[in-house]
Protein backbone atom coordinates (compact mmCIF):
# COMPACT_ATOMS: atom_id res chain seq x y z
CA UNK A 1 0.00 0.00 0.00
CA UNK A 2 1.76 3.38 -0.73
CA UNK A 3 0.44 5.47 2.06
CA UNK A 4 1.50 8.87 0.08
CA UNK A 5 -1.11 8.01 -2.52
CA UNK A 6 -3.77 7.38 -0.01
CA UNK A 7 -3.14 10.27 1.41
CA UNK A 8 -3.29 12.24 -1.28
CA UNK A 9 -6.89 10.61 -2.33
CA UNK A 10 -8.30 11.20 0.81
CA UNK A 11 -6.92 14.43 0.79
CA UNK A 12 -8.26 15.44 -2.51
CA UNK A 13 -11.64 13.68 -1.92
CA UNK A 14 -12.57 15.19 1.43
CA UNK A 15 -11.56 19.10 -0.20
CA UNK A 16 -14.16 18.43 -2.77
CA UNK A 17 -16.61 17.23 -0.48
CA UNK A 18 -16.19 20.29 1.31
CA UNK A 19 -16.35 22.41 -1.88
CA UNK A 20 -12.97 23.68 -1.58
CA UNK A 21 -10.65 24.54 -4.30
CA UNK A 22 -6.89 24.02 -4.01
CA UNK A 23 -6.29 27.40 -3.69
CA UNK A 24 -9.54 27.89 -0.78
CA UNK A 25 -7.44 25.04 1.34
CA UNK A 26 -4.71 26.32 0.72
CA UNK A 27 -5.63 29.44 2.86
CA UNK A 28 -7.67 27.79 5.28
CA UNK A 29 -4.25 25.31 6.00
CA UNK A 30 -1.71 27.82 5.67
CA UNK A 31 0.08 25.40 3.26
CA UNK A 32 0.81 26.67 -0.44
CA UNK A 33 -1.24 25.13 -3.22
CA UNK A 34 1.36 23.81 -5.26
CA UNK A 35 2.34 21.69 -1.90
CA UNK A 36 -1.23 20.28 -1.73
CA UNK A 37 -0.89 19.99 -5.64
CA UNK A 38 2.00 16.90 -4.83
CA UNK A 39 0.00 16.39 -2.06
CA UNK A 40 -2.75 15.42 -3.66
CA UNK A 41 -0.79 13.35 -6.48
CA UNK A 42 1.21 11.15 -3.91
CA UNK A 43 4.35 12.64 -4.22
CA UNK A 44 4.69 14.11 -0.79
CA UNK A 45 5.48 12.32 2.47
CA UNK A 46 3.65 14.61 4.72
CA UNK A 47 4.91 14.05 8.61
CA UNK A 48 2.35 13.75 11.15
CA UNK A 49 2.04 17.08 12.36
CA UNK A 50 0.93 17.99 8.97
CA UNK A 51 -1.57 15.30 8.76
CA UNK A 52 -2.70 16.95 11.78
CA UNK A 53 -2.86 20.72 10.24
CA UNK A 54 -4.20 19.49 6.97
CA UNK A 55 -7.14 17.32 8.90
CA UNK A 56 -8.00 20.15 11.28
CA UNK A 57 -8.43 22.55 7.61
CA UNK A 58 -10.76 20.55 6.09
CA UNK A 59 -12.52 19.65 9.80
CA UNK A 60 -12.07 15.69 9.61
CA UNK A 61 -10.07 13.53 12.35
CA UNK A 62 -6.71 13.24 11.32
CA UNK A 63 -7.67 9.29 10.76
CA UNK A 64 -9.82 10.03 7.98
CA UNK A 65 -6.56 11.23 5.59
CA UNK A 66 -4.88 7.26 6.33
CA UNK A 67 -8.17 5.36 6.68
CA UNK A 68 -8.46 3.18 3.09
CA UNK A 69 -10.66 4.18 0.20
CA UNK A 70 -11.30 0.95 -1.04
CA UNK A 71 -8.82 1.80 -3.82
CA UNK A 72 -6.03 0.54 -2.07
CA UNK A 73 -4.71 -2.42 -4.14
CA UNK A 74 -3.47 -5.74 -2.78
CA UNK A 75 0.11 -5.75 -1.71
CA UNK A 76 1.99 -7.73 -4.51
CA UNK A 77 4.09 -10.64 -2.77
CA UNK A 78 7.90 -10.23 -2.54
CA UNK A 79 10.14 -12.25 -4.38
CA UNK A 80 13.13 -13.59 -2.40
CA UNK A 81 15.77 -11.86 -4.43
CA UNK A 82 16.32 -13.64 -7.31
CA UNK A 83 18.64 -16.60 -5.59
CA UNK A 84 18.78 -19.58 -6.82
CA UNK A 85 18.40 -23.07 -4.45
CA UNK A 86 21.69 -24.60 -4.39
CA UNK A 87 21.19 -28.37 -4.55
Amino acid sequence: MDMRRLVGRNVRRIRLEKGLTQEAFAERSGFSQQYLSSLERGTRNPTVVTLFELASALGVSHVALVEPDGEVQAAKPMRRGGRRNRR
